[in-house]
Parts: C-alpha cells; sequence; structure tokens
C-alpha cells in the first residue's frame, strides 16, 4: 500500500497480498504499514498472526 508520510495521510494506491503475505498497519498521528512475507510469527498486543511461506 502506498502511502504518504505526516499528519496528512493520503493512500497512493492498493496492493493486493498474495499467499502467505500479512499486512500490518499502524494508524496514529503518522500512519505506517509493512508488509511481510515468508515464514513469520508476528506478535501483537491483540495475539498472534502465523504468515505462511508459499510454495
Amino acid at each position: 500500500m502506498g502511502l504518504t508520510r505526516g499528519t496528512d495521510t493520503r493512500f497512493h494506491h492498493a496492493e493486493k497480498l498474495d499467499q502467505g503475505e500479512v499486512l500490518i498497519a499502524q494508524f496514529t498521528d503518522h500512519t505506517s504499514a509493512i508488509k511481510v512475507r515468508g515464514n513469520a510469527k508476528i506478535f501483537t498486543a491483540y495475539g498472534e498472526v502465523d504468515s505462511e511461506k508459499s510454495n
């Protein structure tokens, strides 16, 4: 996902997630996002997410 940075966050474009990919976004005064690929275990305050390695 393409985002502008700063206090005026806007989306540039959307991106499709492939199998095994996880998108993590943080929506605060400064929005940020990251896409995780491959084998990963993601720990958050809300629980755990396992991504899958695509073949």
